[in-house]
């Protein structure tokens, strides 16, 4: 593919409950202020499921895709940086920049805000466009995959970390250990958490967790929170990540608590949360805390953890497929039953 091509191959979402299909574009030449990138690796994020099985809302037909680094291929009237042929990684939230939450840096509840590959044609696809102010560089030391798989699953990971206001010396508990959970465990221990607890079902992630520091909690052997609590001398801990979707684990994260512990559920679910509202919240007065997307303001953030080793995304790649739909289709089939797999990367 070259910037004077005027297709470009895509693997799209013709409706929901459909398998992906392989489409052939019109290239739309990039506007003033934005820039067009030949994607050279994009990752295959849980909630890519969630839009083909038409769990989120989203528009069709899409190209799916939200976690995407590349090479810039064209820029638009105005832009200086980036330039053509720098290594960039995408913020997939397009956003206004004006409105009064994008001025407060809230860019993902911006009123006419969009999601790449969601309310937008993401990154499955050789080629897409976006904004230049959502193009970050990419140091040359770090792999386009890792570049790709850092804008959703480690950029969610530290966003909700720092919502849940990880202190030195605190306890962490990571509710589910694949995209997102292998970033937020190392990313835990690098804010300073003094120990970090990883709880899944898959004894393939458990492990992975062990090696990256963590102390495994099998789900599959009794209650987890029982567990943790007996590993705390029955004091819960500071904080819990849910990072799964299940309205159950989430109810296990908030019990996990310890008195004045906070709670970041990041997992998509539409299901309905219960909790004993006593026990559970007033009675240590602990917090429940929403987490939606990241913020441009931590991929800068999120750089240096890699750049200084602290954030290791090689053992989070344990996949890699072609743009293929057949390919993507099966990456999807398995993630929707949590197979042993971290992150799969496209390499078109």
């Amino acid at each position: 593919m070259t910037t004077g091509s005027k297709t470009y191959r895509a693997v799209r979402l013709a409706a929901p409950g459909r398998p992906l299909q392989t489409a052939v574009l019109a290239m739309t030449a990039p506007g003033p202020g934005e820039v067009v990138v030949r994607v050279q690796a994009a990752g295959i994020c849980h909630s890519d499921a969630h839009y083909r099985a038409g769990v989120g809302w989203t528009n069709h037909p899409l190209t799916l895709g939200h976690e995407v680094a590349g090479i810039v291929a064209a820029a638009g009237a105005g832009v200086a940086s980036p330039r053509v042929g720098d290594r960039v990684c995408l913020h997939y939230l397009v956003a206004c920049g004006e409105c009064r939450d994008c001025r407060a840096g809230c860019e993902q509840f911006c009123v006419t805000g969009q999601m790449i590959g969601k309310d937008r044609d993401g990154g499955f696809a050789e080629l897409i466009r976006v904004p230049a102010r959502n193009a970050h560089p990419l140091p040359d030391a770090i792999p386009f995959e890792h570049g790709a798989i850092m804008m959703c699953s480690s950029a969610t990971a530290l966003h909700a970390l720092r919502k849940a206001r990880v202190r030195a010396g605190d306890t962490v508990a990571v509710f589910g250990v694949g995209g997102l959970g292998v970033s937020a465990v190392q990313l835990a221990r690098a804010l300073g958490a003094g120990v970090v607890y990883a709880v899944d079902l898959n004894p393939v992630k458990l492990a992975l967790a062990g090696r990256l520091g963590a102390i495994a909690i099998d789900a599959q052997a009794g209650d987890p929170v029982e567990a943790i609590r007996a590993a705390t001398f029955g004091r819960g801990v500071d904080v819990a990540l849910e990072l799964i979707g299940s309205a159950k684990v989430m109810e296990q994260a908030v019990r996990s608590l310890a008195p004045l512990g906070r709670a970041a559920l990041a997992g998509l679910t539409q299901d309905w949360l219960s909790i004993a509202v006593y026990r559970d919240l007033l009675g240590r007065e602990a917090e429940i805390i929403g987490v939606s997307d990241h913020l441009a303001s931590e991929i800068g953030e999120l750089l240096q953890f890699v750049e200084r080793g602290e954030l290791d995304l090689g053992k989070a790649v344990t996949q890699v497929v072609p743009l293929d739909a057949e390919s993507i289709n099966g990456v999807l089939d398995g993630l929707e039953v949590f197979g042993d797999g971290v992150r799969c990367v496209i390499r078109p």
